[in-house]
């Protein structure tokens, strides 16, 4: 009996460490796997989110932003509307420019009317810049000045005959700034919106120096930014033959609204943007 007993210490001896190794061998690697699950996720979380910077256009103002940006922080996004100076294109590009080497990490940069020519020369260079978006905008090629454009697609609105031209200080020579006539404006820029809140956009319209218009355009950031485009096939102001987004290779979807399609259809325009988003980050 006790030579039994002895033998069975002995082979549990030998068991009991052999059992050991072996769930050690299936323990370390699942825990290892688990750690590698672990560290990924964080990793995916971690990754910074663009700011969105948005560029009004002429005749606007930074409000014209308000239903995309309440949308925009709805969702948790860091949303900039700087004022464009409205000066001259070389002007409100660099000053542009300048605003995006304030903020740090990855920015997805959207321009609407004239702003989607200064988005073009002012995120050139910038690495910061993943993806350019055109609303009812200009996207114009090297050289190309947004008065050659006018005179090359007829049908906008934005005509001498619909512009009020008043001189300001310390303009250049032959230079002033423009605005839509009030008569004007709402069918012009606004067709679509209540009459009472198109009226109201008139009044409260910022003018553009005329050199905008005459100023060649730069190195396009679109050769090498992806983008994409909200086109208004409504538009009077810039009609979709002339907003170019075709000359950037950009994602493009059209939406029946005017030229002021953020106002009228913030929601169709806050998905455009957030496919750039996604589709960058």
């Amino acid at each position: 009996m006790k030579i039994a007993r002895t033998a069975q210490r002995a082979a549990l001896r030998l068991i009991i460490p052999a059992l050991l190794i072996t769930m050690a061998a299936v323990i370390i690697p699942l825990s290892q796997t688990a750690s590698a699950h672990t560290t990924t996720h964080a990793a995916a979380s971690d990754a910074p989110r663009p700011t969105i910077v948005l560029e009004h256009g002429a005749w606007a103002d930074t409000s014209s932003w308000s239903g995309v940006i309440k949308r925009l922080q709805a969702d948790g996004y860091t949303v900039y509307a700087p004022p464009n100076p409205l000066q001259g294109l070389t002007y409100d590009s660099a000053f542009l420019a300048d605003f995006l080497h304030s903020i740090s990490g990855p920015i997805v940069l959207v321009g609407h009317s004239y702003g989607g020519a200064v988005i073009t020369n002012a995120a050139t260079g910038d690495p910061q810049v993943k993806a350019l978006v055109y609303v009812d905008a200009f996207a114009p090629a090297q050289g190309q000045t947004l008065a050659q454009l006018l005179a090359s697609y007829p049908g906008s609105c934005a005509v001498p005959a619909n512009l009020n031209v008043v001189p300001f200080p310390g303009a250049p020579a032959g230079a002033g700034d423009a605005y839509i006539t009030q008569s004007a404006f709402p069918s012009c820029m606004a067709n679509g919106l209540p009459a009472s809140e198109a009226q109201v956009l008139a009044v409260t319209q910022l003018p553009i120096a005329t050199i905008a218009l005459t100023q060649p355009s730069g190195v396009p950031a679109w050769q090498t930014i992806p983008s994409w485009a909200v086109v208004g096939t409504a538009d009077h102001a810039i009609p979709p033959a002339l907003q170019l987004a075709e000359n950037a290779h950009a994602h493009i979807t059209e939406v029946k609204a005017p030229h002021l399609s953020m106002i009228s259809d913030p929601g169709v325009v806050t998905s455009v943007i957030l496919q750039a988003v996604h589709a960058t980050a």
